[in-house]
Formats: C-alpha cells, sequence, structure tokens
C-alpha cells in the first residue's frame, strides 16, 4: 500500500505544515513516511511544491511524474503546473484562489485564472474545486486555508489511509495552541464545504 501526495502552493500558504500534518497521521497510524519539499522564492510568494509518500516499502522521497495520487492544490496557478504529477486516475483537491506574481501585477505578464480553471476542470473532470481561502476567512484567519484544504481531502472515501479524526489529531498536535481554534473550525467547514461541493456536483 502506499499513497503518494503533491502539495502545491505558493510560499507563505502553509504547503510545509500541510506536509507535516499527513506525515504525522501516518506515522501515527503506523506507515512509514517520506517527504521533500521544492521551494522557490518561498518568501516572495515563490511556488513551493512538497511530496508526500505514505504506505510500506517506500523508496525515495521525490514521487515520479504520472504517479501521485492526490494533488492538493493551495493556488490556482500552481495547481495546474503539478498536474503533469498526477496519475491518470488520480484526484485532485484544490483552492481557486489566485495569488499574482509581481510580474502580473506591473503589467508584464497575465495572470489567465479562468483559462487555468477551465483547463483543470477539463483535464480533471472530478477535481473538487472551490476557494478554501474564503472559507477559511469565515473561520476566522485566512491563512488557514491550507487547513480547510485537509478538511476537504479527508472527505474522500478511501483515499487517505487514516479517518478525518486521525487528521485532525494530527493537526491539533502540530500546529500551536494558540491557533487550535481556528484551525479546528477551518477543518470542520472545509470538510462542510466539501461536501457541499460533492453533493451539489450529483
Amino acid at each position: 500500500m502506499k499513497i503518494d501526495i503533491i502539495i502545491a502552493g505558493v510560499g507563505g500558504q502553509g504547503n510545509l505544515l500541510a506536509s507535516r500534518v499527513l506525515a504525522r497521521a501516518a506515522l501515527t497510524a503506523g506507515l512509514e513516511v517520506r517527504t521533500s519539499e521544492s521551494i522557490g522564492m518561498a518568501q516572495r510568494e515563490g511556488p513551493v511544491t512538497s511530496h508526500v509518500r505514505l504506505g510500506r516499502g517506500l523508496s525515495g522521497a521525490i514521487i515520479p511524474d504520472r504517479a501521485a495520487d492526490i494533488l492538493l492544490g493551495l493556488e490556482l496557478a500552481e495547481t495546474v503546473r503539478s498536474l503533469p504529477k498526477l496519475k491518470d486516475e488520480g484526484r485532485v483537491v484544490a483552492s481557486t484562489v489566485v495569488i499574482r506574481p509581481i510580474t502580473v501585477t506591473l503589467g508584464r505578464s497575465r495572470y489567465p485564472a479562468e483559462e487555468l480553471l477551465a483547463y483543470l476542470r477539463e483535464v480533471v473532470p472530478g477535481a473538487l474545486l472551490f476557494d478554501a481561502a474564503e472559507t477559511a476567512r469565515r473561520a476566522g484567519n485566512v491563512k488557514a486555508a491550507n487547513t480547510v484544504l485537509l478538511g476537504a481531502l479527508s472527505t474522500l472515501d478511501g483515499v487517505l489511509p487514516f479517518d478525518h479524526e486521525d487528521l485532525l489529531a494530527a493537526l491539533v498536535a502540530t500546529i500551536p495552541a494558540k491557533l487550535l481554534e481556528v484551525n479546528r473550525h477551518a477543518f470542520a467547514l472545509g470538510r462542510e464545504e466539501a461536501l457541499r461541493v460533492l453533493e451539489h456536483r450529483i
């Protein structure tokens, strides 16, 4: 048994925290864990990609192209950029939030958000997509969007090798005590929003 997860976002979105929470939950479940990060100018909102491998008999920490079971996307363009990592039957749970790089802000390039979203929906028809930042804002802190997506991920049946309560316990054990309340709320709202989106899709 092996689950490969790619987490894609930009600096400051809590990519590494999300990978640590997943790793802790897997270790508690008695599984092996391998993780790796690719960080590009993270403090300036550069791309950050985490590789999280959970299971037994793991070899390396880097997930090959077209091998990821799950793509957890914190930012729209970075989610699309990481699609080559996803296997054909892989699942996508992603935020539609857009973080425009400085070149776009200065008018030197464009951010085709609508085209990217349309492409993502076309390539992965079953993708679970919603604005996780807005959901996190309702929880009390927009920076908890990573927790919102972990909550959403926990609603997918048979995807993770542990249940949502184990994932929440790993989250509680990982984050500072002063942030517990807002993150518990964000996790619950992420689950609610994911179930609402999935129900509406049916």
